[in-house]
C-alpha cells in the first residue's frame, strides 16, 4: 500500500521586510545578508497571528468537505507553542470542524518536530488506510532586534494530509535517524527568543547529515545515483548549501551540478520568506515542486534536522501529477500579494506582545483566523465567517 503526503498548503504572513532595507539600518554590508546568509525578505507576523493562526490557514486549504470526516488524527510539529499545557492541535480540530474522534496532539524537538509527525502520521495510516492523517508545521523564528539571528527570523506555516495513494509524494518507507544531546540552540521557557551557537550549529548540522547519509547508503545499499533531487532543512538558504557541498569531489561532477541547480530551485520560496523552523524542510519541497523542473516519478532524499539535535534521512518519490493537487497559483500569488513594511514598522510590530485583557479589532484582522483576544489568561481564537 502506498502512503504519502496526498495533499499540501501553505501560508505565509502577508507583510514583509526588504533584507538590503534591514542591513542598511544595521550598517552592514547587504551583501552580507543576500550572498553570505542568501535570504532576500523575511516574513513579518501581525500581532494577532501565532502558530495557532498559522496552521489553521495553512490546514484549511487540504481539508475540505470530502475528507473532513476521514481525518483521524492531528499533529502540530513547532517550537513556537503558545500553552505549555493545552496543544495547538486542539484548536484545529474546533476551527477547523474535525470529527471528535481524533487523536490530536503537538510535538516539539526543534525544526525536527514536523517529520516526527510525518512519521508517526505514515504508522497511523498504514494501521488504519480508511482514515487520513492532518500534519502541520507552524512556527515564527525569533532572535531579537539588532542580533546575530535577526536575518534569520521568519514565520509560517506547511500543512500534509497523509493518506493511502497519495497524489502528491509517495513515502519509500526508507529512514535513518538520530539523536545527541547538543547544545546549539534553545530556547528557555521564560524568553520570546532563542539561544544559539550558531558556528557550532552549523557544524553539528553538517556532521549530521554526513553521519546519516553514510549510515542510508549502508543500510540501504544506494548511492547518489538513485536520487534525482535531495532536499535539505534550509534555517536559510546557504545552510543546506553547507551540506550538499560535503559531496562536491566526492561524486560525479554532472550529478553534482544536477542536485546543485535542484538545491538552487528548492530554496526559491525561502528566500523570500526566511526560517520556518519546523516547516523548512516542506516549504522546500514546495519551491521544488514549484520551481524545479520536475521529471515524473523523481526520487528524493530529504534531510530533517532539528538542534538539540534530531536528525533523519528519508526517501521518498514525488508522483507523476501531483500538479492536479498542488494549488501553484494560489501559493504564488499569496507570496507576490505581500506588502513591504519599513523596518521601523517592523521593529514597532516586534517589540508588541499581546496580554491578558487584549481584544483584537476586526478592521486590522486580514485573515480568517486570529487571535481574537486573551481572557482570563486564555488564548480565544475565532474564524472570520
Amino acid at each position: 500500500m502506498d502512503i504519502g503526503i496526498d495533499r499540501l498548503g501553505f501560508y505565509v504572513p502577508q507583510k514583509y521586510i526588504d533584507l538590503v532595507e534591514l542591513a542598511n539600518e544595521r550598517d552592514v554590508d547587504p551583501n552580507k545578508f543576500t550572498i553570505g546568509i542568501g535570504q532576500s525578505k523575511q516574513a513579518v507576523p501581525d500581532l494577532y497571528q501565532d502558530a495557532v493562526t498559522m496552521a489553521l490557514e495553512s490546514a484549511d486549504q487540504v481539508v475540505n468537505e470530502d475528507n473532513r470526516e476521514d481525518i483521524g488524527l492531528v499533529i502540530v510539529g513547532t517550537e513556537s507553542s503558545v500553552d505549555e499545557s493545552k496543544a495547538s492541535a486542539t484548536y484545529l480540530v474546533d476551527l477547523l470542524d474535525l470529527p471528535e474522534d481524533v487523536r490530536a496532539f503537538e510535538i516539539k524537538e526543534a525544526c525536527y518536530g514536523a517529520t516526527a509527525g510525518l512519521q508517526m502520521a505514515y504508522n497511523f495510516v498504514a494501521m488504519n488506510p480508511d482514515k487520513k492523517a492532518l500534519v502541520v508545521a507552524s512556527d515564527i523564528a525569533r532572535y531579537g532586534i539588532n542580533t546575530p539571528g535577526e536575518v534569520t527570523q521568519g514565520a509560517g506555516s506547511v500543512a500534509m494530509l497523509i493518506s493511502k495513494d497519495p497524489h502528491i509524494l509517495k513515502l519509500d518507507n526508507k529512514s535513518v535517524y538520530m539523536t545527541r544531546n547538543v547544545g546549539d540552540f534553545w530556547r528557555p521557557v521564560f524568553s520570546k527568543t532563542a539561544f544559539a551557537r550558531g558556528k557550532y550549529s552549523n557544524e553539528v548540522y553538517v556532521d549530521f547529515f554526513k553521519t546519516l547519509w553514510e549510515k542510508f547508503q549502508t543500510k540501504y545499499d544506494m548511492t547518489v545515483q538513485d536520487f534525482d533531487t535531495m532536499l535539505f532543512h534550509i534555517p536559510y538558504t546557504k545552510m543546506g548549501l553547507k551540506a550538499l557541498r560535503t559531496l562536491d569531489g566526492n561524486i560525479p561532477d554532472a550529478k553534482y551540478k544536477e542536485l546543485e541547480e535542484h538545491y538552487q530551485s528548492s530554496i526559491e520560496i525561502s528566500r523570500n520568506v526566511g526560517n520556518l523552523y519546523t516547516g523548512s524542510l516542506y516549504l522546500g519541497l514546495i519551491s521544488y515542486l514549484i520551481n524545479g523542473d520536475v521529471k515524473p516519478n523523481e526520487h528524493l532524499m530529504l534531510f530533517s534536522y532539528g538542534s538539540g539535535a534530531v536528525g533523519e534521512i528519508y526517501s521518498a518519490e514525488i508522483k507523476s501529477d501531483y500538479k492536479k493537487y498542488l494549488d501553484i497559483e494560489y501559493i504564488k500569488k499569496e507570496l507576490n500579494d505581500r506588502k513591504k513594511i519599513s523596518i521601523s514598522d517592523y521593529e514597532d510590530i516586534f517589540e508588541k506582545e499581546v496580554e491578558n485583557g487584549d481584544v483584537t479589532a476586526i478592521s486590522d484582522v486580514h485573515d480568517k483566523f486570529y487571535l481574537s483576544e486573551i481572557k482570563e489568561n486564555e488564548r480565544l481564537y475565532k474564524k472570520l465567517e
